[in-house]
């Protein structure tokens, strides 16, 4: 699929079970493919804390760290916001090397978030490391376009997040 011009891969999910050493091996095998490929993956990832819902997994800051530890090329998106993960990128140590690749997408904010993470996540990772998600039909985009503007998100920012973050992360190094 990649080599026909498939932009990434993922969403890739850990729903039910913790990512045990199986699972750990047949993520090697893509996370290598795709660091050979140049293409980004994303992972579902949510908040550990807090109400259960659909979807909610027990994919852990841990497994999902230990990932981003062991292919530190490759370009990873965390899907939620990441769950809060980029908040750890306030380490004085490690964190902000090994999060260098790695994005956050903004799918269920207004399901889950305050429109307050948009400004804290822009300090704390910068506008170019947030990527619109909508998880549609969940939730109409316009909900995420009303909370950036409540949050005021600058209007450069809000060009970043809507589209120009994607569009250079997902762009084929061949095109």
């Amino acid at each position: 699929c990649l080599a026909q011009g498939m932009a990434g891969i993922g969403e890739l999910a850990f729903y039910d079970r913790k990512m045990d050493e199986k699972t750990y091996e047949c993520m090697s095998v893509v996370m290598k493919l795709a660091g050979e490929k140049e293409a980004p993956v994303l992972l579902h990832i949510n908040e550990p804390v807090g109400h259960d819902y659909p979807g909610k997994s027990s994919f852990s800051f841990e497994e999902a760290y230990r990932l981003i530890s062991a292919f530190p090329e490759n370009k990873i998106i965390l899907a939620h916001w990441g769950g809060g993960l980029f908040f750890f990128n306030l380490l004085k140590k490690e964190f902000k090397e090994r999060f260098q690749n790695v994005f956050v997408d903004t799918a269920a904010s207004p399901y889950l978030y305050d429109p307050g993470i948009y400004p804290i996540a822009i300090d704390i990772i910068g506008p170019q490391k947030i990527l619109f998600g909508s998880d549609y039909p969940l939730i109409p985009p316009r909900r995420y376009f009303d909370e950036m503007k409540t949050a005021r998100v600058s209007k450069k920012n809000l060009k970043m997040i809507q589209g120009t973050n994607a569009e250079k992360l997902l762009r084929h190094p061949s095109g």
